[in-house]
């Protein structure tokens, strides 16, 4: 009952650490970039807020946003970043669907709990994978716009993925670590049950063998 409830907590925390993911991976409010004071940026339209798919300007009344579209032209945080997001966004879809597929209260015919404890594994291994890149991305973007252009703040897309792969790091220790110890108590169990056997097959040989020798000493 405690592996089962573990196993469910881990999967409703590994799904909302991806959908912070996602919701990252498709927001441009990751960092707010001024030189100057906040106010002083805002009335001469420097204030601005980047991410990785467009650089926005923040004013009274404006918020205008221009698209990143060269990419060979970009720097290698912003590629990188958006290369380790989407894979982790494509990676948590397979991962989600093999941690649904292993709960206890779905069932796929006969199927052992071997094969979901293994496949739980796997699934939670993606998770980890999924939070390794939302590590990646969500420190090295804000210190080369730091580098790049000076940072001011963080913004609301950063924290997110910040939270998603505190998620996706809690969520994927969870049923990797729960899902191993299950399998490896059901291993031991199937070889205690099969000492018990043996035990009990040679336990019952054993009168069968002395009252032999007491039939042959009565007949002699």
């Amino acid at each position: 009952m405690a592996n089962s409830c573990l196993q469910l907590s881990g999967f409703l925390i590994s799904c909302l650490g991806w959908l912070g993911i996602v919701i990252a991976t498709s927001t441009n409010d990751w960092v707010t970039m001024c030189k100057y004071g906040l106010n002083t940026c805002k009335k001469m339209d420097e204030l601005g807020a980047k991410g990785p798919w467009a650089e926005c300007v923040i004013s009274t009344g404006l918020y205008h946003c221009v698209s990143l579209t060269q990419i060979l032209d970009l720097p290698a945080y912003i590629q990188t970043t958006r290369a380790l997001m989407i894979t982790g966004s494509i990676l948590g879809l397979p991962a989600v669907g093999m941690l649904l597929m292993s709960m206890p209260c779905i069932s796929l015919g006969n199927e052992p709990q071997s094969s979901k404890n293994k496949r739980s594994v796997v699934g939670g291994l993606l998770v980890l994978i999924v939070a390794l890149c939302g590590v990646v991305s969500t420190v090295w973007f804000p210190i080369g716009a730091h580098q790049e252009q000076g940072l001011m703040s963080f913004g609301f897309s950063l924290y997110t993925g910040w939270v998603g792969t505190i998620f996706c790091l809690l969520g994927g220790s969870i049923l990797t670590c729960c899902s191993s110890d299950s399998s490896s108590s059901s291993s031991h169990s199937y070889q205690d049950n099969n000492r018990f056997y043996y035990s009990k097959q040679g336990g019952g040989s054993a009168p069968a063998a002395s009252s032999a020798n007491h039939a042959k000493s009565a007949h002699v």
